[in-house]
C-alpha cells in the first residue's frame, strides 16, 4: 500500500517542538507518519501526542487542526503522510 497524505504543517513552535498540522485525513495516536518537503522525506516518527486547544486527543479527523509533538524540527509547508 502507498503512503497517503493526512495533512500539512501550518506552523512550528521550535521552543516546545510542536507542529501545528491541518488534517486532510484521519490520524490517531500510534500511527506512523513521515514529514515530506519538496518531494524529499525528512523523517519518520510515531504519533505519541496530539492536542487541540490544549486537550489531549487519541484521534483526530479531517478538517481538524492539531498540535503534534515532533522528534525533529519541521518547517511550515511540510506535508504529513501516514506510513502504511
Amino acid at each position: 500500500m502507498a503512503d497517503f497524505k493526512v495533512g500539512k504543517v501550518k506552523h512550528y513552535y521550535d521552543k516546545i517542538g510542536v507542529a501545528v498540522v491541518e488534517l486532510d485525513g484521519n490520524l490517531a495516536a500510534g500511527d506512523e507518519i513521515k514529514f515530506v518537503r519538496g518531494g524529499e522525506d525528512l523523517f519518520k516518527q510515531k504519533v505519541e501526542s496530539m492536542q487541540v486547544e490544549h486537550e489531549r486527543l487519541d484521534s483526530a479527523t479531517k478538517g481538524q487542526v492539531v498540535g503534534l509533538k515532533t522528534d525533529q524540527e519541521v518547517k511550515e509547508g511540510a506535508e504529513v503522510y501516514k506510513v502504511s
